[in-house]
């Protein structure tokens, strides 16, 4: 493998190149070890074995044990998002993320012009104002990383969903008004994460 790579475009590239070489070939494994702690081997039970994690993982039941206290909501009606909040959502998105089912990626959308940002606007106001996802938004792409010791424990793995990239501006636009009732909420309890 060449140390000096004549095509690297970036310094991101540049150090990427130099992590992977210092890493060596790192074999992909398609065992994985099951609730017993049995090895599965058959990719269909690898699927389902990954699927009951996941599953495990993001769907949360029974946080009835919280304490309620009074909760002041968002005024009923709240307007739509105006052009300087989706520009703003934008200007956050990260330019080297993943796309997710749409395969629209974020740099596409940074480097549009005017009519990009106005049609995403208008999309966002359509969705607002109807108060539902389109189904598409509904469906995510799951990706496990793997992170410590032992490939085949699945409990070795993040994950990460990769949403549609406009639903990530429309997302940020509701974080952004979201937040300071939340911080009302939570006030200084927050056990000292900021």
């Amino acid at each position: 493998m060449k140390l000096m790579n004549l095509k690297i475009k970036s310094d991101r590239d540049l150090y990427r190149g130099i992590s992977d070489f210092k890493k060596g070939y790192q074999a992909r494994t398609n065992i994985v070890k099951d609730e017993k702690g049995d090895w599965v081997t058959a990719s269909h039970s690898i699927v389902a074995r990954w699927r009951n994690h996941f599953s495990q993982l993001l769907n949360v039941h029974g946080v009835n044990d919280v304490n309620q206290t009074e909760i002041h909501t968002a005024v009923p009606l709240l307007p739509e998002p105006n052009a300087f909040e989706v520009e703003l959502a934008v200007e956050k998105l990260n330019r080297h993320k993943s796309p997710g089912i749409d395969q629209i990626p974020a740099a596409l959308i940074k480097a549009g012009s005017r009519t990009i940002l106005s049609k995403i606007r208008k999309l966002i106001k359509f969705i607002w104002n109807k108060e539902e996802l389109p189904e598409e938004w509904k469906v995510l792409i799951i990706v496990s990383i793997y992170k410590k010791v032992d490939k085949t424990d699945y409990s070795n793995y993040r994950v990460i969903l990769l949403l549609p990239t406009v639903y990530t501006i429309l997302s940020s636009i509701l974080v952004s008004r979201l937040t300071p009732y939340a911080e009302e909420i939570v006030g200084d309890h927050h056990c000292g994460l900021q």
